[in-house]
């Protein structure tokens, strides 16, 4: 029993319960891709999107961590529409405590939820008054100890407040993760740790935002538009429909048109 007891705690993957009962953790999927594809996919999205931007329309790192927060199963241009008004009038964390939970409900009652999302803007705006001198913390446990802010919220954050090369895993990258067996797992964890541990380093900083892109206006939910892929001939999944790359050209931005599909 006590050379059992020994493997159990040298064997990292061995997850010990509250209980007392022993289990195995579920590991990570492993990439179908070597380390050179993945360096060719990286650098086939960095030609077609030199400067990848996220398109929640924000001021500065306060407005950006509302939208974020406001994001939340709902779609970046309906966001966009409720707040150009609001961030016009309440830009940093004093005005939005200003303005008031009702107020500001009036302005974002078109998104989902979103009275339980007005208490949270209002509670975050106090919390960051209140401990960080109204200034948004660079760091993500510091985020994530605010009101409404989960682990993706601080990632995007991160990435496009502070330009730290983060990866936050919401239903674009999950799926893509999953459907081209790049990053293979069963939660939004499982594919971060993935994608951090095999994305080249030189490639980091804007990956998130190359994944997200690709997957709101290529590899799309219900029909990926293969013939539009640009790793097309790299891809792995078994729903592809075509080994044929699109033409690697830089993409302008009127070319993108927006997409609902969410």
């Amino acid at each position: 029993m006590a050379k059992l007891k020994s493997k159990i705690a040298a064997d990292p993957a061995v997850k010990v319960t509250s209980a007392g009962a022993r289990a195995k953790r579920k590991p990570a999927g492993r990439s179908a891709y070597s380390h050179a594809e993945i360096t060719e996919i990286f650098r086939r999205f960095s030609i077609q999107r030199p400067e990848p931007k996220g398109e929640l329309e924000h001021v500065n790192a306060f407005t950006l961590l509302v939208a974020v927060v406001l994001s939340a199963q709902a779609t970046d241009a309906g966001v966009n529409k409720a707040t150009r008004a609001l961030f016009a009038i309440a830009d940093t964390p004093k005005k939005m405590l200003d303005l008031g939970e009702d107020k500001v409900g009036d302005y974002i009652r078109t998104i989902g939820l979103w009275r339980n999302k007005a208490k949270n803007v209002i509670a975050l705006s106090q919390a960051l008054i209140r401990d960080y001198g109204g200034e948004v913390p660079g760091d993500r446990d510091e985020l994530t100890k605010l009101p409404g802010v989960g682990r993706k919220t601080a990632n995007v954050v991160l990435n496009m407040a502070f330009g730290q090369p983060t990866m936050a895993v919401d239903t674009h990258i999950f799926r893509i993760g999953n459907r081209i067996r790049l990053a293979p797992g069963k939660t939004p964890e499982q594919v971060e740790d993935t994608l951090v541990r095999i994305i080249p380093s030189e490639y980091m900083r804007h990956a998130h935002h190359w994944l997200i892109l690709h997957g709101r206006y290529v590899c799309k939910a219900r029909k990926p538009e293969c013939w539009r892929c640009v790793i097309a001939d790299i891809c792995k999944s078994p729903e592809k429909t075509t080994d044929v790359p699109a033409p690697l050209v830089p993409l302008e931005e009127l070319d993108e048109a927006p997409n609902l599909d969410q």
